[in-house]
């Protein structure tokens, strides 16, 4: 077990041995917690992910990583956003969780769910939104109180 409390904590993981995510992820939060024997790392207070373009911020990240120390999972709770860039598009999104998995390149927000392609403005609400890089496809679940909602804009043509 491993606990820092630093008032500022700033951690940089090489990602080298995923050919497709080959790239740095720097990691900053108010404290950073591992523990070896569960192969988890905890950051917390200001958690900033950036890896390239991406970035994921949340008050909470918990990192799941296999026996060879590479990521599995990333969970993010507590104020959390995103933004990636996937298939040339751009998206922002929030949620109560985020969930992101690196080998399928699957994206879920659970808990008041938002999506937002920004290039077309496209808007998706719900309380479970399902990406998958890789297929390029979209699954939005809506709550028991409310319906999933999709708002786009429809050019007119005269």
């Amino acid at each position: 077990m491993i606990n820092f409390g630093f008032k500022k904590v700033a951690l940089v993981l090489a990602l080298s041995a995923l050919p497709l995510l080959a790239e740095q992820v720097e990691i900053t939060a108010d404290e950073f917690y591992a523990d070896e024997g569960k192969q988890i790392s905890e950051f917390k207070g200001n958690v900033n992910i950036k890896k390239g373009k991406d970035t994921l911020t949340a008050n909470l990240v918990v990192i799941y990583f296999d026996k060879k120390r590479n990521p599995l999972k990333y969970v993010a709770s507590g104020n959390a956003k995103f933004r990636v860039f996937i298939k040339n598009k751009t998206y922002d999104g929030s949620g109560s969780e985020l969930v992101y998995e690196p080998a399928p390149n699957l994206y879920t927000i659970n808990g008041n769910g938002f999506l937002h392609e920004i290039e077309t403005d496209k808007k998706v609400y719900g309380e479970k939104i399902t990406v998958n890089q890789n297929s390029g496809t979209y699954n939005v679940n809506s709550g028991k109180k409310e319906p999933v909602k999709f708002i786009f804009q429809v050019e007119d043509k005269k």
